[in-house]
């Protein structure tokens, strides 16, 4: 199963892309966001045996991609 989710927003520089699993790490404004949300997505991806991955360049938008096996999803 593959899901993806898009937008047309600013994107992402390397630098930020290389944190952005991290835990606590958020590029928002002091009490705007934990920088949770994305570590919790990804550790919850790997456990159930997918993956997540983030397209984005500067000025181009964004584009994450969840892949899950359906046989991991059924037991």
């Amino acid at each position: 199963m593959l899901i993806q989710v898009a937008d047309n927003g600013s994107g992402m520089t390397e630098q930020v892309k290389a944190k952005l699993f991290d835990p606590f790490f958020t590029t928002k404004e002091v009490d705007q966001g934990t920088g949770l949300g994305l570590s919790v997505s990804h550790n919850i991806t790997k456990k159930h045996k997918g993956e997540i991955k983030c397209f984005s360049k500067p000025g181009q938008g964004d584009e994450f991609q969840i892949k899950l096996s359906v046989s991991q999803l059924l037991e």
